[in-house]
């Protein structure tokens, strides 16, 4: 390495379209434009256990889909063109998505998930994806919540 040449942190962030993982990415682009890191965006896809034989799989591209759905998100936080000027990087897995952040987590600066994506039971406070994440990730991991309402003050 030279004197010139400059490590770029690494931000990684899980995102499969919900508005907490859209949270999660907001927050871990702004991080990025303070800290000078990347952005590297995760989404997963996989075909639901309970289908199995019910669905013709092959007619579905459920990479591509979520490519789409995961793009949309990105450029609802970035704008078209990325006018942040964050480097964000966008890999589209098939498997489980805690093991998928994990393992895209090794070597990052910071992993940051929302508390609850797609799947989420209602009124759960953190997901089950946060919560493995949060303990068996190779590095610090933030966990993005909705702003609380602050209308209801007592």
């Amino acid at each position: 390495m030279t004197e010139n040449s400059v490590v770029r942190g690494r931000i990684v962030v899980g995102v499969d379209g919900s508005d907490h993982s859209v949270l999660a990415l907001r927050w871990a682009v702004q991080q990025a434009e303070l800290t000078g890191a990347d952005v590297e965006v995760i989404a997963c896809w996989q075909w639901p256990a309970s289908a199995g034989g019910f669905l013709p799989y092959e007619n579905f591209d459920m990479s591509g889909i979520t490519r789409k759905a995961v793009d949309a998100a990105v450029a609802s936080v970035v704008g078209d063109g990325n006018q942040t000027g964050v480097a964000v990087r966008t890999t589209v897995v098939e498997g489980y998505p805690a093991r998928a952040l994990l393992d895209a987590a090794k070597g990052a600066e910071l992993l940051v998930v929302g508390s609850r994506g797609h799947h989420a039971v209602s009124g759960l406070l953190l997901g089950s994806v946060g919560l493995h994440c949060a303990t068996h990730a190779p590095c610090p991991v933030l966990i993005v919540r909705e702003p609380a309402d602050t209308s209801h003050k007592h």
